[in-house]
């Protein structure tokens, strides 16, 4: 390591007299033995110093003679901007990203961090996919390769099945493209489905990046409210594609109506355009039953967007697109030139756990756990803050909608902060509608459950209560 530090030093003085004009071209530097005199070091050292500059194109070397000072390399100089010359160009992709706002980040919260999309580390099936993944590794084949950009076949197959077991989806493995947490498969669906100028109908209010994907590929939103039966589809325009959640509305929780269903499906009809379906926490079902994917009504029209970071870690990054049999060839092709494939040994440890049973266990459990911290929130709500606040969203899902009444919606920020400042992360509803649409008078905040437990989530709304009794 010394060696190595003493030859980047020599390299360093060398270059520097070159650029300098200290050293010109066809000068002869000292020889090895004399460099490694004045400096200290071993002539293996100034060898190698040498070497690195002969490969780097600063020297050049012949057999029996002293290295030479390559042609070509005078004295650096800055180049002064010139007023004629051309703006580097940024395309109009990287345009529109510029202008989307940019994500708030706030300081993590020391009681209760009320954030939606977490879960609680502990819930995390650690020894189970420490398993799956330990099998996947020792599995590796005799050479290394990349893999299927759709995804690895197993994996696949196991999502077959268990879409079928949990949400009645009948479809082939070849239907199935695995993806880096379902936003990349937005971004797919967004490229492959839109052209610039594209209009593409969103809720209102409805999920920011999935908004944000749409738009950046130059589709233009059409937003279209919604309420408790879902997205309003009374008069739904003309558009390439709809984004919907239909089973859990993001994020005023409301459940599609079977009219509105059918509605949407025959406009997609009439239209032609595409429904993409994000279905991402469709495990979780409190008060109500199962309500089927609007992709077993129509797989030739919708796509069916699937994640595991609600179920088992955002962080894995790992989801699935079911795509109509005739997209399969070029949602193969977008995922190849977008990252060649998802990591190959998290996809097959998933198939792993789908096929040994060990992730619909998971899914019990934590469905279960996740169910008492939303009963424990619901009933600490009632019983300190009762008729202050009114509940939306609550039978599915891992977050629901606390609207406070009395509050106006203009004093969101004030009530964020005060809940800052004892230690509650609060996050409204707010920014999620359509800047040029009306927007609630009453504050509403997103109240997400799923990485806190019981204690944190009775003092978080403690905290909370004490907060609104200052801004009632």
């Amino acid at each position: 390591m010394e060696k190595d530090g003493v030859a980047r030093r020599i390299i360093a003085a060398i270059k520097e007299q070159i650029h300098s004009g200290a050293f010109q071209a066809g000068d002869r530097l000292p020889s090895t033995r004399a460099f490694a005199a004045e400096w200290g070091a071993s002539r293996t050292t100034v060898t190698a110093a040498y070497s690195q500059l002969v490969a780097e194109g600063y020297l050049t070397i012949r057999p029996g003679a002293r290295a030479t000072v390559a042609p070509g390399l005078g004295t650096v100089t800055v180049p002064m901007p010139c007023r004629g010359a051309a703006p580097r160009h940024l395309s109009a992709f990287a345009q529109r990203l510029l202008a989307l706002p940019s994500p708030a980040e706030a300081p993590a919260a020391r009681v209760a961090d009320f954030r939606y999309g977490e879960l609680s580390g502990a819930d995390f099936p650690v020894l189970a996919w420490r398993r799956a993944l330990n099998k996947a590794v020792l599995r590796r084949t005799a050479r290394l390769r990349y893999g299927d950009p759709q995804g690895v076949a197993t994996l696949r197959a196991a999502l077959q099945s268990y879409l079928w077991r949990a949400r009645g989806i009948a479809c082939t493995a070849d239907q199935i493209v695995i993806v880096n947490g379902s936003q990349q498969g937005l971004d797919l669906c967004a490229r492959l489905l839109l052209d610039p100028g594209d209009p593409f109908v969103i809720e209102n209010p409805g999920y920011h990046l999935a908004r944000q994907a749409f738009a950046a590929v130059g589709g233009l939103a059409v937003p279209v409210p919604v309420d408790a039966d879902g997205l309003r589809t009374d008069a739904l325009p003309l558009a390439r594609l709809a984004y919907v959640t239909p089973s859990h509305q993001f994020p005023l929780g409301g459940v599609l109506s079977a009219r509105r269903r059918r509605a949407l499906l025959a406009w997609a009809a009439h239209t032609g355009a595409y429904i993409i379906e994000d279905d991402y926490d469709g495990e979780y079902r409190h008060d109500i039953a199962p309500i089927p994917p609007l992709q077993t009504f129509d797989p030739e029209a919708v796509i069916y967007a699937g994640t595991v970071s609600k179920t088992l870690s955002p962080t894995l990054r790992l989801g699935y697109l079911v795509v109509p049999a005739r997209l399969s060839p070029v949602f193969a092709e977008a995922k190849r030139l977008t990252d060649r494939h998802t990591p190959l040994a998290e996809q097959d440890a998933l198939a792993e756990l789908l096929a040994s049973g060990a992730y619909e266990r998971h899914v019990r459990s934590i469905r279960r756990k996740n169910a008492e911290r939303r009963a424990v929130l619901l009933q600490a709500l009632a019983e300190d803050l009762g008729p202050a606040v009114t509940i939306a969203g609550a039978g599915t899902g891992l977050h629901f909608v606390a609207w406070i009444n009395g509050v106006a919606a203009e004093r969101e920020p004030a009530v964020i902060e005060a809940a800052r400042a004892v230690g509650v992360g609060l996050y409204p509803v707010s920014p999620l509608y359509d800047p040029t649409e009306p927007r609630p008078a009453m504050a509403g905040f997103i109240l997400g459950y799923a990485g806190l437990d019981a204690d944190a989530l009775r003092r978080g709304v403690a905290a909370l209560a004490s907060v609104l009794a200052e801004h009632s």
